[in-house]
């Protein structure tokens, strides 16, 4: 039965990175979407020569002659190569969002742009067009006997044309995809996402404050890890059914969104003895490494990207405020819906009472942080900023029905004043003392009415 539900952990653990990888990159979506239209071509063209009939529902106006295959050869061959041409032109525009997006927002982001379903869809539709010409193309044929593959001919010629309507959509596509609002608002909503699958239970008030994680023990052995790689997903799940099948408990020490090189701990296993070479194998297949992070449960990295972009627009070089005003909006969004959560548990105990796994997340104040201290440090002299981001974090307190997480706040928007104070008249000092004022009444009402 451990066996059995060892398996199925493995096999959940393999799906949740195959439908992962299955969002993003331009390998797999278009790879499906050219072998289906590919196997499409090639299955309509055989059946259509076994059943000769299926070739009478073809208007004569289309194909006058229906038994001549040199006008489907050059159909077939016509739309493949225009394909291949269109192919060429997709990829360069591409490319050249990639790297203005890059330069202009942020590197980070090029992830969410290899993530878009249009793109990846726009790439998989022209690739299956050509395959369905390409493999239908044999059909059409002079010896040992005339056929023409009318149907199929006819199907790659409204495929042609989706293709057309497509690249219209497309070019429509990028030109409000390279909008730095835009980018902002998808990078928000996968973030959204993530604190959803991570934390689906709303925050209670009422429970007591968690318990600190367990420190180091005497009896610990490091489990290492045998590539280098930023940690991107943790099956917890997994870790706490293996740590139960073989009595130990494990500290995970290096969380989601840390780099970990080979040869460095990713977690600390208890009872020494325990731990054979097999088990270590199995202990660090719970951990998926990469080269970059990802938004698999790393919150954090969704509010990075937008830092980045904040930050790249109050360069002196670029002088946007407007755009890091709009990332401060975006980045109370994010924390609000992180504030109204429960926090994943740091302790997993299975059977009650007996404590598995420990394992950190990041807090409340961490994200907090995240989200604002490089903005806060950079945007100094610009009091607009330094309102908005005042207001931000009066629109979040406004959202925590307890005071356990006010303190963050009203210490970041100290912070905020503080920094401004050397840089800024005495006008607009006063704005930034209004807002804050504003914010510390606010956190009394509610400590208030929750005592």
């Amino acid at each position: 039965m451990q066996i059995l539900r060892s398996w199925n952990e493995r096999l959940f653990f393999s799906f949740h990175h195959i439908m992962y990888s299955l969002r993003g990159g331009f390998l797999i979506r278009p790879l499906i979407i050219a072998l289906a239209l590919g196997s499409a071509g090639a299955l309509l063209s055989a059946l259509e020569e076994t059943v000769p009939a299926i070739a009478a529902w073809v208007p004569a106006v289309l194909f006058p002659s229906h038994a001549d295959p040199q006008v489907g050869q050059v159909i077939l061959g016509t739309i493949a190569a225009s394909m291949m041409t269109v192919v060429s032109i997709v990829f360069a525009i591409l490319l050249m969002t990639l790297t203005l997006a890059s330069m202009q927002f942020s590197p980070r982001i090029i992830v969410g742009f290899a993530r878009d379903r249009v793109t990846q869809q726009t790439l998989g539709i022209f690739l299956g067009t050509f395959s369905y010409c390409i493999a239908a193309l044999p059909a059409a044929r002079s010896v040992p006997h005339p056929f023409s593959p009318v149907l199929t001919v006819l199907g790659a010629m409204v495929l042609a044309l989706a293709c057309v309507a497509w690249l219209l959509y497309f070019i429509h596509h990028i030109s409000q995809a390279i909008s730095v609002n835009h980018i902002v608002e998808k990078i928000a909503v996968e973030a959204e996402s993530v604190i959803d699958d991570l934390m689906p239970e709303p925050h209670r008030p009422t429970l007591m404050p968690g318990t600190d994680l367990p420190g180091p023990r005497d009896d610990e052995a490091a489990v290492l890890s045998d590539k280098s790689g930023y940690v991107r997903f943790i099956d917890t799940k997994q870790l706490a059914f293996l740590a139960k099948s073989y009595g130990v408990s494990v500290r995970v020490v290096r969380r989601v969104g840390q780099f970990v090189p080979a040869g460095i701990p990713v977690l600390m296993v208890s009872r020494v003895h325990r731990l054979t070479p097999e088990r270590r194998v199995e202990f660090r297949s719970a951990f998926d490494l990469g080269p970059t992070r990802t938004l698999q449960q790393d919150v954090e990295f969704g509010i990075l990207q937008i830092v980045d972009i904040a930050l790249k627009a109050i360069s002196p070089a670029v002088n946007d405020p407007s755009t890091a005003i709009g990332c401060v909006d975006q980045l109370s969004r994010i924390l609000i819906r992180f504030a109204s959560r429960e926090s994943p548990p740091s302790l997993l105990y299975d059977p009650p009472g007996v404590l598995r796994v420990s394992i950190a997340w990041p807090n409340f104040d961490r994200l907090v942080g995240a989200a604002f201290d490089q903005i806060r440090s950079y945007s100094k002299a610009d009091v607009a900023v330094s309102l908005r981001m005042l207001r931000a974090l009066d629109d979040i307190a406004m959202t925590i029905p307890d005071s356990t997480r006010l303190e963050a706040l009203i210490e970041q928007g100290r912070k905020i004043l503080t920094g401004c104070a050397a840089h800024l008249d005495g006008a607009d000092i006063r704005d930034l003392q209004d807002r804050l004022a504003t914010l510390e009444r606010r956190t009394r009402m509610i400590e208030e009415s929750a005592t």
